[in-house]
């Protein structure tokens, strides 16, 4: 081992506190970095892998009826590889031991082969043998729910009589991955389930022999998707086709991406903090060692060192502590991605996913933080090689003695002798002193932007379910009825009051941008379902024209005044000019709102509605329920107090378990960056804390001279916390912007607070810690000099 080698071991021993420190802030950034990127990795290679090797449509559109003939025109459009023609019909189901009705996707498949696209993986059981009607697959989430095994049953309201579906498979599709519902946005496995049947029995169930409403096409290469979608709605519109869409709108697939942008978000920010502090923290130490090793440098260079080998003997002692971090890191970032991916593995349902630790982006890992590193130390070492040997072998001259502002206003009066201390010092150093500061403001901003998410969450909650939908029940239709179809839904056990609305799928265009979306029709002043503006009061919708959501708005570039087209995409399939007349404010989805008169007008239609919002009496819930399981032409039931539930349990745990890491992360930060300024201010000041002893001080004195610099430091560090806390968390916000969820800038003070709180506490430990040092202080060592 090389002399230098061993001096740099040395001295890595002698300050190894300081080292571990900041190698812990590098491990947060690579933990951090390492966890998102090779989660985002494993995703997308589990996404893809499963999309090719099933067969994962690229297009699809619904339809009311169409023989089985048109698939085969619709197999000659340029760019198509292979067409699906399917019946897919959601049924009603009554399961034991669940009070309210759930849904049942049943879904056609040949009773001899898998299907052409949207292939199905048996997890267990076998595939459905022809001749046996009743015999189905079923979704994996849903039987997981209700604990169903091979060979269990499930009542479903088949076109209005009831059947007994027995279970033969438990299964999965590339097309379910996130098991959701028509309209909704949050997975409930336990009240939605996928049943795969045979086409033979669906045909007879729902007069749709030779015939399907459902179509998956898969592209070629190179295939223009947006003409394919142009011909294929031309195909389908005389047999009702709703419109056909893309795989990028696929609801299922559209969640898991919006997933995917979420991790991107996260290995940009927080390593980014992290990285910027260590390499602060690099510079100060390196700096301060510089400082200390004068003597030893210019002895180097007398013995024939080159600048060369001093530089490199100091960018080695950054890269090892940089390695150090960088295992840690690693292993962090694996530990944490594999709890990552375990909470995936319950929400999305792949065959296989597993968290796979990607090598580039370790590399890149690497190279980012030795980067950061390098950056961070490499003035001081320049400083150090160009040290000339003469001036090295001399002490560093004192600072000057230079009164503070304070004193320079005439307050010295109102500053204690120890107080002056602290901030003449503080203002000799005014670069070192803001830095030090801006490492204690990001251990801030890191609580912030971690914890900001739960309070957001909470907003939302209430804006949504609070303020904007304030029933209690949504009970959908399966086909627009009239709108007498009202009073028989008051008539249902238990309901206190009703609301009709009505949806129609429609795609608006404005200029060259157009959107697929349902326009829902409300009744005036409505107060069970209600459109809001951005200060959370109620729109009046009007009584005509058109209100968008802030997020379509956004997306058709659309404004109050602009007239929009309308595409209805069912019935007649009128084209109408409508204005647009509101903005609506909301987090959830991208909507579009009218008067439900002057949408029954735009159709050209009487009276109608597609269902009815209720109030009801607790007490009465469950005689409703099994009212709504045996009514026929309910085609769906919302229950708000479920959704809210959903809501929550989706979302907290994953925002739960990622706040505990980043209050542990951000009290790493603020110790490694106040228990490093500490150390480094009793090196610098060691002598003239010793002097002060002798001079009479006490330990309590000194200590307070010492340690109020850090409570200075930490105290102006607060609102510097708070202001890039709350900018990060726009930051992230904006970057979160989809077309299903937005995340309102809300910090609630408690957030602040706490991080305060725990910055403030982990000030106070790494004080305390080095109180102890400074108690031990030699000053007979500390005293001696050379001439």
């Amino acid at each position: 081992m090389r002399k230098l080698d061993r001096k740099m071991l040395r001295d890595l021993w002698n300050m190894k506190e300081q080292a571990v420190a900041i190698s812990l802030v590098i491990s947060c950034g690579v933990a951090t970095f390492v966890m998102a990127l090779s989660t985002l990795s494993s995703l997308q290679l589990t996404q893809q892998t499963y999309y090719d090797r099933f067969r994962f449509a690229d297009v699809f559109t619904q339809l009311k009826r169409a023989p089985l003939s048109l698939a085969d025109r619709i197999a000659e459009i340029p760019g198509v590889s292979r067409v699906d023609p399917r019946i897919v019909m959601d049924v009603t189901l009554d399961v034991q031991g669940l009070a309210e009705p759930a849904v049942g996707r049943l879904i056609s498949v040949p009773e001899t082969h898998e299907p052409d696209l949207n292939a199905i993986y048996l997890r267990r059981g076998r595939y459905i043998q022809p001749g046996h009607s009743e015999e189905v697959l079923v979704s994996e989430g849903f039987a997981d729910a209700h604990g169903f095994e091979l060979g269990d049953s499930v009542a479903a309201i088949i076109n209005r009589r009831k059947k007994m579906l027995k279970i033969v498979g438990i299964a999965l599709s590339p097309e379910y991955i996130y098991q959701i519902r028509a309209g909704g946005l949050i997975p409930d496995d336990k009240r939605f389930g996928v049943f795969w049947m045979g086409r033979r029995p669906l045909e007879a169930a729902f007069d749709m022999d030779g015939a399907f409403n459902s179509l998956s096409l898969l592209l070629m290469p190179g295939a223009n998707g947006e003409e394919v979608l142009r011909r294929l709605d031309l195909l389908t519109e005389p047999y009702g086709g709703t419109g056909a869409y893309l795989r990028k709108d696929q609801v299922s697939h559209q969640l898991l991406t919006n997933e995917m942008d979420q991790l991107r978000a996260m290995s940009l920010i927080a390593p980014s903090i992290f990285l910027s502090v260590a390499a602060f923290l690099l510079n100060v130490v390196v700096a301060r060692i510089i400082v200390a090793q004068r003597e030893q440098i210019a002895a180097l260079k007398a013995f024939g060192y080159t600048n060369v080998d001093i530089g490199l003997h100091y960018i080695k002692m950054v890269l090892l502590i940089t390695v150090v971090g960088d295992v840690l890191g690693v292993a962090l970032g694996t530990w944490i991605g594999r709890s990552l991916t375990g909470i995936y593995a319950r929400f999305y349902h792949f065959p296989v996913l597993t968290f796979q630790l990607n090598p580039d982006i370790v590399m890149l890992a690497l190279f980012i933080s030795g980067g950061a590193a390098v950056i961070g130390s490499i003035g001081s070492v320049r400083r150090a090689v160009k040290l000339p040997p003469a001036e090295a072998m001399r002490p560093e001259p004192p600072a000057n003695f230079r009164a503070t502002l304070l004193e320079r206003m005439g307050l010295t009066a109102l500053l204690s002798p120890s107080m002056r201390m602290i901030l003449r010092h503080l203002e000799r150093q005014p670069i070192k002193s803001a830095l030090s500061s801006v490492g204690i403001s990001m251990a801030l901003s890191v609580l912030i932007l971690g914890s900001f998410s739960i309070d957001a969450l909470d907003y939302i909650i209430d804006v949504q379910y609070n303020f904007a939908q304030r029933y209690d029940v949504d009970v959908a239709f399966y086909q627009p009825r009239p709108a007498r179809a009202l009073h028989e839904l008051e008539q249902l056990p238990g309901v206190m009051r009703t609301e009709p609305y009505r949806a129609v799928p429609v795609r608006l265009r404005l200029g060259h941008r157009s959107r697929r979306v349902a326009i829902a029709g409300y009744v005036p002043n409505a107060e069970l379902q209600r459109p809001i503006d951005e200060n959370v009061q109620p729109i009046h919708l009007p009584k005509q024209g058109l209100a968008l959501g802030v997020k379509l708005a956004e997306l058709l570039d659309a404004r109050l005044g602009d007239v929009v087209t309308v595409e209805v995409m069912e019935g007649n399939r009128q084209v109408r000019h409508v204005p647009v007349s509101a903005i609506v404010s909301e987090f959830i989805g991208a909507g579009a709102y009218m008067d439900i008169h002057a949408l029954n007008r735009l159709l050209q239609e009487g009276a109608t509605i597609s269902g009815g919002y209720l109030m009801t009496d607790a007490a009465k819930v469950d005689a409703l329920y099994d009212t709504l399981k045996h009514t026929p032409d309910v085609a769906a039931v919302n229950v708000r107090e479920v959704s809210i539930n959903n809501f929550k349990k989706t979302i907290a745990e994953n925002m739960l378990r990622m706040r505990l890491f980043n209050v542990a992360f951000a009290t790493i930060i603020a110790c490694g960056v106040v228990y490093n300024s500490a150390r480094i201010a009793l090196a610098e000041r060691s002598r003239e804390l010793a002097s002060l002893r002798v001079l009479g001080f006490t330990r309590g004195e000194i200590s307070t001279i010492l340690l109020g610099e850090l409570a200075v430091l930490t105290l102006a560090a607060i609102p510097l916390g708070m202001a890039l806390g709350t900018g990060f968390a726009w930051f992230l916000t904006s970057r979160l912007d989809t077309d299903l969820f937005r995340i309102p800038l809300v910090i609630d003070p408690q957030t602040f607070a706490f991080a305060v709180i725990v910055v403030l506490a982990a000030a106070i430990a790494s004080g305390l810690v080095v109180r102890r040092k400074l108690d031990h202080l030699d000053l007979v060592a500390v005293l001696k000099s050379r001439e």
